[in-house]
């Protein structure tokens, strides 16, 4: 799929031509996109890869044409990332990585304004929507931050601006109206790296580590109370869980959570041991190394 703004364009087809598959990093957006600045912070000898979604991102992994991916999880701010939780169980591919990446927009447009609207990613809409209504600025949904930027400069009209980040203003020729427009100074997304083949536990061996797992309990009475203990009786810290449904029946709900610890090490071994007990289905979607201190 190749729905890139023209002014984007160019950009898309120079950094795909020498994507070395050995060396690239697939992630969502237009380049100059916060997902193209994490890729390059977390990665810094990596070839960043452009995709229009989501989607084709991980296939880009899948499909042999990057090594790995970066992926907005979710953000302090506005939290999930809409679709993640169903795609990531989906793609076939493994979390080995995570990157935490400061989030600051800035409102990007041909003229001073006033401005009647706003193009920008719904997560970046949201994290502004304090700063666009207090100056009537419609929020517009488009597939990612810098590629409302090039989309700003396609449209040509000066009452319509973009959030994204400010070095979407070089690449596709706006000014820079305002910077940090975002609502909280402390604004901040965690990226997933994913990879084709997961990480080997035992080099994690004395390591700070994570591990993220997707389950489904068994749907009887206290399941997921039953089903959670084996982590307190081993004392295996769960630094996150979330619940979303599976289906239409509204009958099954899948839990995303991240643990402490990775398998081969006895109690997180022990932990899944009895969490699986309890489930209908349960996957490790990956274990690696943590890129920021959790407890």
């Amino acid at each position: 799929m190749n729905s890139f703004p023209q002014p984007a364009q160019a950009l898309v087809e120079e950094m795909t031509a020498a994507a070395d598959p050995a060396r690239a990093m697939a992630f969502q957006g237009a380049p100059g996109a916060n997902s193209h600045q994490a890729a390059r912070e977390y990665a810094p000898d990596c070839l960043p890869l452009p995709c229009f979604s989501f989607e084709d991102a991980l296939d880009a992994v899948r499909e042999g044409r990057a090594a790995q991916a970066i992926i907005p999880i979710e953000n302090s701010q506005h939290g999930r990332v809409a679709d993640i939780h169903f795609l990531l169980p989906e793609s076939g591919l493994s979390i080995v990585g995570e990157h935490f990446l400061p989030i600051h927009h800035a409102l990007l447009a041909l003229g001073d304004g006033p401005f009647r609207a706003a193009y920008s990613h719904p997560q970046a809409l949201g994290q502004s929507r304090h700063y666009l209504r207090e100056r009537g600025i419609v929020p517009l949904s488009y597939a990612d931050t810098a590629g409302a930027a090039a989309y700003v400069r396609e449209l040509g009209d000066p009452a319509v601006a973009a959030i994204a980040p400010r070095i979407a203003a070089d690449l596709y020729g706006l000014k820079i109206v305002a910077e940090n427009v975002e609502d909280a100074a402390d604004n901040t997304t965690r990226f997933v790296v994913l990879a084709r083949a997961p990480r080997d536990p035992a080099t994690l061996a004395g390591i700070p580590a994570l591990t993220t797992l997707v389950f489904e309990v068994k749907n009887v009475p206290a399941a997921l109370y039953k089903a959670l203990g084996g982590f307190a009786t081993n004392g295996v810290n769960m630094t996150k869980l979330e619940s979303y449904q599976k289906g239409a029946s509204f009958a099954a709900t899948m839990f995303f959570c991240d643990i402490l610890g990775a398998p081969g090490n006895p109690a997180v071994d022990s932990a899944i041991e009895e969490l699986a007990f309890h489930c209908k289905d349960l996957r490790i979607l990956g274990c690696y190394p943590q890129a920021r201190p959790r407890g």
